[in-house]
């Protein structure tokens, strides 16, 4: 069964709400999805192995830590999960981007694939799908569902605002995925976007209208 995690650090409510707002312009809501995604990806790996290396201070000897295991590889959904991706490379600067086009049709809501680019060993990497908004899960789902069909077996998801309607959807298709949540919402209206939300990320993201 998936772990569903909320994020409940006081930073990450504080710059929710501030994106939430419509009159932040583009720069600044870019900059701080940002933000909210590096410290999204801060909790998200608390549960990474780590290792004991020897190493040299200015001093002496000594023992230290490092990350073991699987290495990262972050996958945004285009075109809003970009804004997501340079916040997590701050953390984890080694891990490899790759890209997974999808759009929401207009009539029936449901996604269609346009581009799907992963780096070649991507199924031996702890890979962290990412995407501002969760509304129907659509997109998330068939995401997903593409990494696995290219083999990919560790897979976590991370969005900052979803819907009830998405992490249900999520969790049923994808049971053996975690998620992190910056803040679930209330619900999704008749054109399927998250209320309360913050409208469009994409658009908001990107300046586009």
């Amino acid at each position: 069964m998936s772990n569903v995690q909320i994020m409940d650090h006081p930073l990450i409510k504080h710059k929710i709400s501030y994106i939430r707002q419509e009159n932040v312009g583009s720069r600044d809501f870019r900059a701080v999805v940002g933000e909210i995604a590096a410290l999204m990806c801060y909790e998200a790996t608390r549960d990474l192995k780590l290792q004991d290396v020897k190493i040299k201070t200015p001093i002496c000897e000594t023992v230290g830590e490092e990350l073991s295991g699987k290495k990262m590889a972050v996958v945004p959904i285009l075109r809003a999960g970009i804004g997501m991706v340079d916040g997590i490379l701050n953390m984890i600067p080694a891990a490899k981007v790759g890209h997974i086009g999808l759009y929401r049709d207009p009539e029936t809501f449901e996604p269609v694939e346009y581009y799907c680019k992963l780096p070649a060993d991507c199924d031996e990497r702890e890979v962290f799908v990412v995407d501002p908004m969760l509304a129907t899960g659509g997109s998330s789902v068939a995401a997903i569902q593409m990494l696995k069909d290219k083999g990919v077996k560790n897979i976590r998801f991370m969005c900052i605002i979803a819907a009830p309607e998405g992490v249900e959807r999520m969790t049923k298709a994808h049971p053996d995925v975690d998620l992190y949540i910056g803040a679930l919402d209330d619900h999704l209206n008749e054109q399927k976007y998250i209320v309360p939300g913050l409208g469009d990320a994409g658009d908001r993201i990107f300046g586009t209208k």
